[in-house]
């Protein structure tokens, strides 16, 4: 979440403080459109600009009604139905007028059998436009690429962004004196004082390989630029990866399109005649094509879904030549201001259809009116060629296989703009042709230099200090019942001091135990890239002395984060961990990594925490602390998987394939003191199913088993617990810390976000645009008799409370099971659960009910 802003944060960054746009000269017609013979409604008529360079129109409602903002420049509207001829009607200079429309009855024709659809309630039944789109459905498969079999084709791409809607007062603006040189007049407004700051660029230039049979398609890319800040701030393949996910490419004959990372229903979906009213709105004589012209329609505005054009051929293909889409002002959707789609096809010499243009564009805004962020994506294909054997060595390659030149004199020609001008289907804009030089004079500005090193401290915790990071500043203080208040600094050094070595550290200071904690590793990359970059190769040896929570593995933050320092109920149950490591990590290009490692490890009980051993006489017997010696192998393997990588972590890009794991580790008795032999099988699997209209869901299962005999509880299972107000994904929010272990377990955890499926139908409710949000999690498992303390005196007794009363326990023939309901996208950052715990009561302090939030952000 804190990467998804840090983006946002770099083009919304001037934002807030932002006056309304300078307007440009508008013209606003209201009126009707009405049939001339009876005087009814003509509902869904086309009202289109006459004269202007691109397609301005908007189409009349259900009751005939229609609102059109026209630039005062165009002085006339054309207005068309099927089933009508059309009329034009002349435009006034005043600022807003009404025109009411009257169109005549055209004679039927004959060459098209299309009948208008009748002027009642709208209904599927007997309607021709529903018609046409199943027959669209129908013969979507022979008239995408996958209906081929052999395709090959040059395509270039391009990504753009910027911030939009500047006026002449915030371009003189005092603050930007010195940054005169980034601005350009947008292209595509009418307004000459409009700007735009260009803050983004991409391009690929890729010949394409299709193979039907085995299904395969293989993208050569030839040569790809982008416009990169300074890698101390930004990743910059990360930010390229999550660009091209929010302008996804667009396939409009898939049953889903995923824009922004959510997915849309397209319009040729088998299930969209449930979700969209469709309309004949006109015919169209396209050089020697006939075409329809189908325009389709939200049932419900507020769904995630598409309003627009389709042009169809009515050459017995029932292909798509044409698609013009965006989506309704009502939408569920944070932070879109506008969207546009348009695709383009032709046809071969064999009738087969491809996909020639693909442009989406998409302007960003915190607010619905002023300044934003604009962005295009666009998709050109050229040099189409279908039927052309290859063999099977083209299709062998990864999916996007990047051809790199060998010579350094051709990797200088590929960047260069005069190579790239022979590249390109058609000409940067004057913004875009600027955006490379720009952003390298940029970052050599001081004052925007120290603008990004601010930007870095507040989203990445990390302040810059030459060759060295001081951080995570959200760690510097926190508060636990042990240590009390607790106060820490580190850091780490950075590429500036070596490209090969990394070293990282802190200290901390406890003040009620009056005890130093401490952390140090040295990284030495075997790859002569950063270990924090993919695909990761890297040695690390670490030594440290801090505390834990026993069964804590937080992701994404550390246990010493001061918004974790407010927990619910006794938490008193502490750790002083010495552990010393030595570990081995190898990432492959397929996304498969391995890691290896071994570490001696001495755990001392703190607070209520104890190591006691039940003697016949009754008493406890207290053991000091415990050794263990751990060699661990595990594999991981995410296919296709993207990520943004931050200072202390990976931000996942979530796809719709599984992330598969596997660990092993062996605890060695008697190697550097550790006390028990034991081996731990880990297995675990993640994916996200995307469920079109009804949202998607996040499942997470795995188990383990850990095999060996009088085994203590600290080298077995604890589960995962939360005792913060905060809703944490992978703990289980009303368990208490050390409530369970085991040394065989399954667990599940289901997410489900509705994104908005209910809220969205119910009136008034759908205007706060919320999200539904359910979870279920659990987890069962169990203590084999040599390890359990309630049958086997000779390992460590179950751990108590404050109180005296036993605090630990394993499962009692029933999984631990919790759910929760709740609300997201508050104020478009917020989930708030309400979380019922549904069994196992009986324990100690146990909640039934609980509220907990998380930021969540998406679009």
């Amino acid at each position: 979440m804190k990467t998804k802003l840090f983006y946002l944060f770099i083009l919304f960054g001037m934002l807030f403080s932002f006056h309304s746009l300078s307007a440009q000269q508008f013209i606003t017609i209201k009126g009707k459109v009405l049939n001339a013979e009876n005087y009814e409604a003509i509902p869904y008529a086309s009202i289109k600009v006459v004269g202007a360079s691109k397609d301005i129109g908007t189409s009349s409602n259900d009751k005939g009604e229609y609102t059109l903002t026209v630039p005062s420049e165009y002085k006339k509207i054309r207005i068309s139905s099927v089933g009508f001829d059309p009329e034009e009607y002349p435009v006034s200079d005043e600022s807003e007028q009404n025109i009411r429309v009257m169109l005549f009855p055209a004679n039927s024709i004959e060459e098209i059998v299309v009948k208008a659809p009748k002027r009642s309630k709208y209904s599927n039944k007997n309607n021709p436009a529903v018609e046409l789109i199943r027959k669209v459905v129908e013969h979507r498969d022979q008239n995408r690429l996958t209906g081929q079999a052999f395709a090959e084709y040059d395509q270039y791409e391009k990504i753009s962004l910027g911030l939009s809607n500047l006026d002449e007062k915030f371009k003189n603006r005092k603050v930007f004196k010195n940054y005169q040189f980034l601005f350009q007049e947008d292209d595509t407004a009418k307004n000459s004082s409009n700007y735009v700051l260009p803050a983004y660029m991409e391009e690929k230039f890729s010949k394409v390989y299709f193979r039907k049979n085995p299904n395969a398609k293989k993208q050569y890319i030839l040569a790809e630029r982008k416009a990169e800040f300074d890698p101390k701030f930004v990743d910059n393949d990360g930010l390229s990866k999550y660009f091209n996910r929010l302008y996804d490419e667009i396939e409009i004959y898939d049953n889903n399109i995923t824009i922004l990372t959510n997915q849309f229903l397209s319009p040729i979906a088998n299930s969209a005649p449930t979700f969209y009213r469709f309309y004949i709105t006109d015919t169209v004589k396209n050089e020697n094509e006939s075409l329809v012209e189908l325009s389709f329609f939200p049932r419900n505005k507020n769904d995630l879904l598409f309003k627009g054009k389709l042009y169809v051929t009515l050459d017995g293909n029932y292909a798509v030549k044409g698609a013009e889409m965006t989506v309704a002002d009502e939408i569920n959707l944070n932070f879109v201001r506008d969207l546009n789609i348009e695709l383009g096809f032709d046809k071969t010499n064999d009738n087969k259809y491809y996909l020639t243009k693909s442009s989406l564009g998409i302007d960003f805004a915190i607010t619905g009116k002023g300044k934003g962020i604009k962005g295009k994506r666009v998709v050109l294909i050229n040099d189409y060629e279908n039927g052309n054997v290859r063999p099977d060595s083209i299709y062998a390659v990864p999916d996007q296989y990047v051809v790199v030149p060998e010579e350094k004199t051709e990797k200088e020609k590929t960047t260069s703009e005069s190579y790239w001008a022979t590249l390109r289907p058609e000409p940067l804009s004057k913004a875009e042709n600027s955006i490379y030089n720009n952003i390298d004079s940029l970052q050599r500005m001081p004052s925007f230099r120290t603008f990004m090193d601010v930007s870095a401290l507040v989203f990445s915790g990390y302040k810059q200090a030459g060759p060295v990071e001081i951080g995570p500043v959200n760690t510097f203080y926190s508060y636990n019942p042990v240590e009390g208040f607790r106060l820490r600094v580190g850091g780490r050094t950075t590429e500036q001091l070596s490209k090969t070595f990394y070293a990282e550290g802190y200290g901390a200071y406890g003040f009620d135990d009056q005890k130093w904690k401490y952390f140090l590793s040295g990284t030495y990359s075997l790859n002569k890239k950063s270990p924090y970059k993919f695909p990761q190769h890297y040695l690390r040896v670490s030594a440290s002395y801090d505390t834990k929570i026993p069964g804590q593995n937080l992701e994404f933050v550390q246990e010493d984060n001061v918004l974790l320092s407010f927990k619910r109920g006794e938490n008193r149950s502490y750790l002083y961990n010495e552990v010393y490591r030595l570990d081995y990590k190898v990432e492959f290009s397929n996304n498969l990594s391995l890691n290896a490692g071994l570490g001696t490890w001495k755990q001392t009980p703190a607070g209520v925490l104890s190591y006691s051993l039940l003697q016949p006489d009754g008493t406890h017997r207290f053991i000091n602390n415990l050794h263990s010696t751990e060699f661990n192998v595990g594999l991981r393997y995410a296919p296709k998987e993207e990520f943004y990588q931050g200072k202390n972590y990976r931000t996942p890009i979530f796809n719709q394939y599984p992330i598969m794991s596997f660990n092993y580790t062996a605890g060695v008795k008697g190697l550097f003191g550790g006390e028990y032999n034991y081996h731990n099988f880990t297995a675990g699997v993640f994916k996200r199913f995307y469920l079109s209209q009804l949202g998607y869901a996040d499942v997470n299962v795995d188990g383990t088993y850990i095999a060996g005999n009088n085994l203590p509880f600290p080298v077995l299972n604890i589960h995962r617990a939360n005792q913060t107000y905060a809703y944490q994904l992978q703990s289980y929010n009303l368990m208490n810390f050390m409530e369970f272990i085991s040394d065989h377990h399954v667990s599940w955890n289901v997410q489900y976000y509705m994104n908005g499926f209910i809220f969205n139908k119910i009136p008034l409710l759908n205007r706060l645009k919320l999200r539904e949000v359910f979870s279920f999690k659990g987890v069962y498992g169990g203590l084999r008799d040599s390890n359990n303390p309630s049958l086997n005196t000779s390992v460590y007794d179950w751990q108590t409370n404050s109180k005296g009363e036993q605090m630990s326990f394993t499962f009692d023939g029933k999984p631990y099971m919790e759910a929760s309901a709740g609300v997201a996208n508050i104020f478009k950052v917020l989930r708030v659960d309400l979380v019922r715990r549904l069994n196992y009561l009986d324990h100690p302090e146990a909640p039934k009910w609980g509220v907990r939030a998380r930021i969540k952000f998406d679009f």
